[in-house]
C-alpha cells in the first residue's frame, strides 16, 4: 500500500465551531490538523477593525480557543497544524501560538509565520484592471483600505522541510492549505500538475469542514444523516499516487457518502474541468466515487492542468454604510400591517431626505430571500419581521434608518413590537474587487519561532 497519511480539517470559516476540530485532534490519529478561517472579505474586514481599534491584534479572533483545545493533543501525538488565522499578521499569531505553548508547559515547537500575500502598498502598480468590470485598478485608489494575493502552497512545504511544527500564513487559497502536506510527506513537485490536480481536489473537498460530512447537505424529510448534532469534521487518508479515502471520527453524527462528497466537489465551482486555484487548474471531471463501506468514500479519477502564471487578488474597498433594523407583526393581519408600516417607512424618509443609493423593506418570513421572485400565492404567514435597509454614502444617513424605526414604536401602527435595547445599528460596508499579478511579485517570506 506504501505511504499513508492521514490530514484533518479544523474549521472551515472564521466562526465555525471549535469541538469537532478538537475531537479531530484527539481521535482522528493525524498528521496533519488543517485550519480554514478566511472568506473573501476577511482581510479587508480585519483591516478596517484594525483602524478603528488599535489594540487588535490582527488574527483571528478565535485563535486562542482554536489553539488550546488542539494543541495539547496534536503536540502529544506529533499532529501537525497548518493554518490560515494569521490573516493581517501571521507573525503576530505564531508569537501568540508560541506563548500558548508556554502557558502549556510545551517547549521544542518550531513555528512559522509565512508573510507576503499582503501587497496593499504596491498592488496598483503590479495589477491593471479589475475583473468584475474591466476597470482600470487605479480607479480604486481613493477607497481601497487592503489587498492581498491568493499564495499557494510551496511556502508552507518550504516551513514543513525545515522542521515546523506549526505554519500559520495569512492569504493563502483554501485547498492549498490542505494540499501543502501531501506535497511534502510525497515529494509532489509544484509543476507536477497532475499530482497537484488531486491534492487541491482533495484540498477542496476538506476545506469547507461539515459540509462533506453532511452538514450543509443535510435537508429533513430529503436528505437526512444521523445526529446532525455533532457533525466531525473530514479527514483524508491520502497515498503517494493521490488516492484518497474520505473519512470521520467513529461516533460523530452527520455522514460520508458518495452524494455528500458530489455536492461539495461541485460547491463554488464555476468550470468543473477548470478548477483554478495558485497552485494548479484543478480538473474534476473525471473523477470516480466509491462508497467503501459506512462513512468511507474513495476518491480516485482526479486531475490538474498547468497553473496559470498570475495570481489572483482580492482588492477590499469602503463603499459607504448601511443602517438597518427591524421590527415586528404577529397574529392575523400581520401582512397588511407589515404592508401599511412600509408606505409609512418610505414616506418619512422622503421628509426626513434620506440621502440612499438603496433602500429596501422586506417581510423576512415572505419576501426577504426571493424578493421580486416571491409568488403573489405565498400563503400569508401567521408573523413577519419587517427589515429595514438602505445603503449609504456617510454614516450619518444610514443612522436615518434606526431613528425612523425607532418611530415606529409610538407613531406606527397597532401592534408593532420593537427591539430593545437598540444594538449598533450602522455599519460600514467592505466592497471587494478582484485582480491578476504576475506569481513572480508575490515573494514569501518566512519567519520561524520556537516555543
Amino acid at each position: 500500500m506504501g505511504k499513508t497519511i492521514r490530514v484533518g480539517s479544523g474549521s472551515a470559516w472564521w466562526g465555525d465551531r471549535v469541538e469537532p476540530a478538537a475531537l479531530n485532534a484527539e481521535k482522528g490519529q493525524l498528521d496533519y490538523l488543517c485550519f480554514e478561517t478566511m472568506a473573501e472579505a476577511t482581510v479587508s474586514a480585519a483591516q478596517v477593525r484594525s483602524r478603528r481599534d488599535p489594540s487588535f491584534p490582527g488574527y483571528d479572533t478565535y485563535l486562542d480557543d482554536r489553539m488550546r483545545a488542539v494543541l495539547p493533543h496534536c503536540m502529544r501525538q506529533g499532529t501537525r497544524i497548518i493554518s490560515n488565522q494569521g490573516w493581517i499578521n501571521p507573525q503576530g499569531a505564531a508569537k501568540r501560538i508560541v506563548e500558548l505553548l508556554g502557558e502549556m508547559g510545551i517547549s521544542g515547537v518550531k513555528v512559522a509565520a509565512v508573510t507576503g500575500s499582503l501587497i496593499t502598498e504596491n498592488v496598483l502598480e503590479l495589477t491593471d484592471r479589475i475583473l468584475e468590470n474591466g476597470e482600470p485598478t487605479h480607479t480604486l485608489k481613493t477607497s481601497m483600505i487592503s489587498a492581498e494575493a491568493y499564495m499557494g502552497a510551496e511556502p508552507i512545504v518550504e516551513a514543513l522541510r525545515n522542521g515546523a511544527q506549526i505554519v500559520i500564513t495569512g492569504r493563502v487559497a483554501d485547498p492549498s492549505i490542505f494540499m501543502a502536506p501531501m506535497m511534502y510527506e510525497f515529494g509532489w513537485d509544484p509543476l507536477d500538475h497532475h499530482h497537484l490536480g488531486i491534492g487541491n481536489g482533495l484540498g477542496h473537498l476538506l476545506e469547507c469542514g461539515a459540509q462533506v460530512t453532511g452538514g450543509y447537505f443535510s435537508d429533513p424529510g430529503f436528505k437526512d444523516v444521523p445526529d446532525p448534532w455533532n457533525f466531525g469534521f473530514p479527514i483524508a487518508e491520502v497515498q503517494a499516487d493521490g488516492s484518497a479515502v474520505l473519512c470521520k471520527v467513529d461516533g460523530t453524527g452527520g455522514a460520508i457518502s458518495v452524494q455528500t462528497v458530489k455536492e461539495q466537489m461541485l460547491y463554488e465551482v464555476h468550470d468543473p474541468a477548470n478548477y483554478i486555484t495558485p497552485d494548479v487548474v484543478v480538473d474534476f471531471t473525471q473523477a470516480q466515487l466509491e462508497q467503501l463501506g459506512p462513512d468511507r468514500v474513495r476518491i480516485t479519477g482526479l486531475t490538474g492542468k498547468p497553473r496559470t502564471p498570475t495570481l489572483k487578488v482580492s482588492i477590499g474597498c469602503t463603499e459607504g454604510f448601511i443602517g438597518e433594523d427591524m421590527f415586528f407583526y404577529a397574529g392575523p393581519g400581520a401582512l397588511r400591517r407589515a404592508q401599511l408600516a412600509k408606505r409609512i417607512l418610505e414616506e418619512r424618509f422622503k421628509i426626513v431626505k434620506l440621502d440612499a443609493e438603496e433602500i429596501r423593506i422586506d417581510f423576512l418570513g415572505l419576501n426577504a430571500i426571493h424578493g421580486d421572485a416571491t409568488p403573489e400565492t405565498a400563503p400569508e404567514p401567521y408573523e413577519i419581521a419587517v427589515r429595514v435597509a438602505a445603503r449609504t454614502a456617510t454614516r450619518e444617513e444610514a443612522a436615518k434608518v434606526g431613528r425612523e424605526v425607532d418611530g415606529m414604536a409610538v407613531s406606527g401602527i397597532a401592534h408593532t413590537g420593537k427591539r430593545v435595547p437598540h444594538q449598533e445599528r450602522t455599519r460600514e460596508i467592505i466592497g471587494v474587487w478582484s485582480s491578476l499579478v504576475p506569481r513572480e511579485n508575490v515573494p514569501a517570506t518566512i519567519t520561524y519561532l520556537e516555543a
